[in-house]
């Protein structure tokens, strides 16, 4: 992987209690809509829309998944951060 492809991906740990339900899906859809480009959500080689709620559903990320983002264009760092940050977060989410 060369430095510009590390550049456009994150990694981070699904940190809510109920992983990756179906509000949770809405707001990084909600986020990632603001790219001008794609973005991708990836698991275990599986990759997804994600602006889709269905395709993140799709992955079923518990707490404590690893997960990738991707964005295809460098002027989407901004998303790709945003998103990173709220899946490391508990979201505010009361269980």
């Amino acid at each position: 992987m060369n430095f510009m492809e590390s550049k456009l991906k994150r990694k981070a740990v699904v940190a809510n209690e109920l992983g990756l339900h179906a509000r949770v899906a809405a707001k990084i859809a909600k986020i990632t809509a603001k790219a001008k480009a794609d973005v991708w959500l990836a698991k275990d080689g599986q990759m997804v829309d994600a602006t889709s709620v269905i395709d993140i559903l799709s992955l079923v990320c518990v707490q404590g998944t690893e997960v990738e983002f991707s964005i295809e264009d460098e002027t989407d760092i901004t998303v790709l951060e945003e998103v990173a940050r709220f899946i490391q977060k508990d979201n505010g989410e009361v269980s």
